[in-house]
């Protein structure tokens, strides 16, 4: 005999709860891959602290997904072990993310400094690379972007001719690699324009996991309502 009244409410809760923490860790998952593909599309990442967050995003919604499946097994069989092993661990994720979220905030400046070394790092390299070439240019196309601060960077690259730049710098298809100036080459700098896009998408994650961390609590209480009731007496299925 299964759970009755109000705690057999509280296990069709627990069940919904843990059928949207399968979808927020699909959706985890989902958001790691493409800010991690979209990373790479736009620098080749050497430093592993770059594509740290993405990875965190990646491995969270994995583990979230396995938790949510254990936690639907758990309510819907009644099962108190396999229940208060999902409440613990759930509780553990939620206080992972509060320590991610911490860390997150305190080092969020550094975020522009990895980006302007990594970009730095592969103009030096773009004569002699041509997948890194293909890249920066790309990069600098689809940015409307010229160099890391500015377009006078590229100075700085041994490899390249005195005050000359790539193609890809050039305002409308307009010859600018000898002779770039104001009104022929892109302005802004490339750390500015991908810091910009970072930023837009960490509100994004922001928001995902604030929304994730709401329902990991509720899941948490009812896991924990569930949990008195089956060893108040109720009889486990």
């Amino acid at each position: 005999m299964g759970v009755e009244g109000g705690m057999k409410c509280v296990k069709f809760l627990v069940f919904f709860f843990n059928f949207i923490f399968w979808l927020c860790g699909i959706a985890l998952i989902a958001l790691g891959i493409y800010v991690q593909i979209e990373l790479n599309n736009t620098l080749q990442i050497t430093n592993p602290s770059a594509s740290g967050a993405p990875i965190v995003i990646l491995a969270v919604g994995v583990i979230v997904f396995f938790i949510s499946f254990f936690g639907c097994c758990g309510a819907a069989k009644e099962n108190y072990c396999m229940v208060t092993t999902f409440a613990v661990l759930l509780t553990l994720i939620f206080l992972v993310e509060i320590a991610a979220a911490i860390a997150g905030y305190i080092f969020k400046d550094k975020v522009k400094t990895v980006i302007d070394e990594e970009l730095r790092a592969e103009m030096k390299r773009y004569r002699n690379d041509s997948n890194i070439a293909k890249t920066l240019d790309d990069l600098q196309k689809s940015y409307n972007c010229c160099g890391a601060f500015n377009y006078t960077d590229w100075f700085d690259v041994k490899e390249f001719q005195p005050h000359s730049v790539p193609p890809s710098c050039c305002i409308n298809g307009t010859d600018c690699t000898k002779n770039p100036n104001e009104n022929n080459v892109h302005m802004e700098g490339c750390v500015s324009k991908v810091e910009v896009w970072m930023k837009k998408h960490i509100i994004i994650v922001a928001a995902v996991a604030l929304g994730i961390a709401f329902f990991e609590l509720l899941g948490i209480i009812f896991a924990c309502c569930l949990m008195k009731g089956i060893r108040s007496g109720y009889e486990v299925m």
